[in-house]
């Protein structure tokens, strides 16, 4: 007797290959890191804060400005896109569609507001109900293109295949931190890559909180200068030591069958042209490869030997040398004394129209190593075989 085939339906949930929605942890983290960053760009530089007798919503009744250029717009605008776009991905897939929409554009408008009411007690800061509107403008755009794409980039786009095919699952954080070490270079350093360097605006602080100038270099250097010898291997040293850093960091998340050091090379290349457009456009054209000393130079070359060698150890032995190396280099950052390069340096850096990206620059060059070291240090990797 022949058989007879099965009338029951398989069901669709068994389907192996069926794409999957789930939370972003890359989405959430980058969505923290830049409300954060617009904390600080908005409230930058932190100093002479004093009561003018306003209240802080007084700016929401007042007329708008009678100054603003089409710079400001588009800027106020550009600068509030990114989180109402990651705000979107951040509620995927627990909240989509309109509601998410919705829920990320009033967080960006109540962000904004927030940071307007604050500027009230900034002598350097003037609160501005255009700025609201147009940062609010900006929350939905971001919004609304995130609504479209994020499907795209969260369940089933190629970019998805690539991560999980190239990265390893616990990887999300660590792409945050990488994606941000392009953006930490653009302020200007006393070491190409000598980020962390926390003495001045430290020394900013504490003056401000005494009304007394303090220079903390000062106080533990007892006015110690360096040799041009001296300045020339420190910043070899710390070059080489955060380029190693950072490009450990990027590799040790990688899985075998990833392009590692193809990978690594796109990664210091991509960092270059961010380092060089930045120079360009805040100081010369001419001076956009400034910072290329020949100290540097022999920095990159040192790293990237010591990168091809470290690509082949295992990710425990990768993340431990990228930390100690981020460490050797910060603590060698604040120890030595700020080279007069670096300082005529800072004096051409032209702030102008850029005032929030310098603060935003200079926050990212200050926070990215402590950032790098948590991850490095995260107790996701005990769990990573």
């Amino acid at each position: 007797m022949e058989a007879q085939p099965s009338l029951s339906p398989a069901p669709p949930s068994t389907t192996p290959n069926a794409p999957r929605a789930v939370a972003s942890s890359f989405a959430r983290v980058s969505l923290l890191m830049y409300a954060l960053l617009i904390v600080y760009a908005s409230w930058y530089p932190f100093s002479g804060w004093r009561d003018m007798g306003l209240g802080p919503f007084d700016y929401l009744g007042s007329r708008f400005p009678y100054y603003w250029t089409g710079f400001d717009i588009w800027t106020n605008i550009a600068g509030y896109i990114p989180l109402g776009l990651l705000g979107v991905f951040a509620l995927y897939p627990k909240v989509r569609s309109g509601w998410a929409v919705l829920l990320a554009a009033l967080g960006g408008a109540l962000l904004s507001g927030c940071m307007e009411a604050v500027q009230t007690y900034l002598p350097t800061r003037v609160p501005s109900n255009l700025d609201l509107l147009t940062n609010a403008g900006g929350a939905l755009i971001g919004a609304l293109l995130g609504a479209r794409s994020c499907r795209y980039f969260l369940q089933d786009g190629k970019l998805l295949g690539l991560r999980r095919q190239w990265f390893t699952r616990e990887a999300s954080r660590g792409l945050v931190v990488a994606g941000l070490w392009p953006l930490a270079l653009i302020y200007p350093q006393n070491h190409l890559f000598g980020l962390g360097h926390v003495v001045p605006p430290l020394s900013a602080l504490i003056s401000d909180l005494l009304d007394t100038p303090i220079d903390l270099a000062t106080l533990w250097l007892n006015h110690a200068q360096l040799s041009a010898e001296q300045y020339w291997l420190t910043d070899l040293i710390v070059s080489a030591c955060g380029l190693t850093g950072a490009s450990l960091l990027l590799i040790q998340m990688m899985r075998k069958l990833a392009p590692r050091r193809t990978l690594a090379l796109l990664y210091l290349l991509n960092c270059i042209a961010v380092k060089s457009l930045a120079s360009a456009l805040f100081f010369a054209p001419q001076n956009a490869f400034v910072w290329l000393s020949p100290s540097a130079f022999g920095g990159i070359l040192i790293g990237g030997m010591m990168l091809i060698g470290l690509s082949f150890a295992p990710p425990t032995v990768q993340r431990r040398i990228a930390a100690l190396a981020l460490i050797l280099s910060l603590l060698t950052t604040n120890a030595v004394p700020a080279n007069p390069y670096y300082i005529s340096t800072l004096q051409t850096w032209v702030q102008g129209k850029f005032l929030n990206f310098d603060g935003a620059a200079q926050f990212l060059s200050i926070l990215w190593p402590f950032l790098a070291i948590w991850f490095l240090y995260h107790p996701v990797h005990r769990k990573q075989k």
